[in-house]
């Protein structure tokens, strides 16, 4: 295995080019956003109804929009994340609509060297943890920065989704539930853009749910709930169908999209 740090700045590279056609797609479109419409999906909205007056911390927040969703929703919030555009773009976002967020730049793995607040909620969403090659010190800066009793809730893909290769349009199962190594994969085009001639390098890594669920336990939070869906909010994947809720599913639906966590640091 080589110096994460090294596969860091990779993916650092590839998350600052992205920043700007994420920002111009149809996905994230930011014209809906910055007329009023929420970024946030349902379960996130059912897991955290009422943030109103509560400080929040939005860990890997890309250039910021559920962050600033929830500052509309009535929460102090702060952002952090890898990329510099995306900390740029983000910061720009926040004046420009008149909320009152923060946000830092550093590996979330970092977090605790920039910020020494402690918050009512953590959060993070969606292709997340896939980046981190050890999930313990990621678990600890999360209990670092929960006050007692405070709300951890994450949603990301189901660690069977990174199993497969989808290059090709294809789904062929690749990579281990729970590989230690890094993953590295290039290709042309982002998830949010396809047809974009950006070429994607990115290190990642696989973790199952047990690792999950063991190092949040470790690092002294209390699961509430681990929930498995089969639908996922984001057409991301190769053959997805669209049901009437405005999701996306396997035909066959063969195994979970989506798994939302849930939990409390202890008092």
């Amino acid at each position: 295995m080589g110096d994460a740090n090294d596969y860091f700045r990779i993916n650092k590279v590839t998350w600052n080019e992205k920043v700007k056609i994420h920002s111009e797609s149809d996905m994230y479109d930011l014209k809906a956003f910055k007329e009023g419409k929420s970024s946030l999906m349902p379960y996130e909205l059912k897991a955290l109804e009422d943030v109103n007056g509560k400080s929040l911390l939005h860990l890997q927040c890309h250039f910021g929009q559920d962050t600033l969703s929830f500052s509309r929703m009535g929460a102090k919030c702060v952002g952090v994340d890898l990329s510099d555009e995306g900390i740029k773009l983000a910061q720009k976002l926040n004046e420009e609509l008149g909320l009152d967020a923060d946000f830092f730049c550093c590996n979330v793995l970092d977090t605790s060297k920039y910020i020494k607040d402690s918050f009512d909620i953590v959060f993070t969403s969606y292709g997340v943890i896939g980046w981190l090659p050890d999930l313990k010190p990621w678990a600890k800066v999360i209990s670092e920065r929960l006050k007692k009793g405070g709300t951890f809730f994450m949603a990301e893909f189901h660690p069977i989704v990174w199993m497969f290769d989808y290059d090709n349009g294809s789904s062929e199962m690749k990579y281990g539930y729970m590989q230690k190594e890094a993953i590295y994969v290039e290709y042309e085009g982002t998830y949010a853009d396809k047809a974009s001639k950006m070429v994607s390098r990115e290190y990642g890594w696989n973790h199952g749910l047990g690792e999950v669920v063991t190092c949040l336990t470790e690092a002294g939070l209390h699961i509430e709930y681990l929930r498995e869906y089969y639908e996922s909010p984001y057409d991301v994947l190769p053959n997805l169908v669209q049901t009437d809720s405005g999701m996306y599913v396997m035909k066959e639906k063969l195994y979970p999209l989506i798994f939302t966590l849930k939990a409390t640091k202890k008092t």
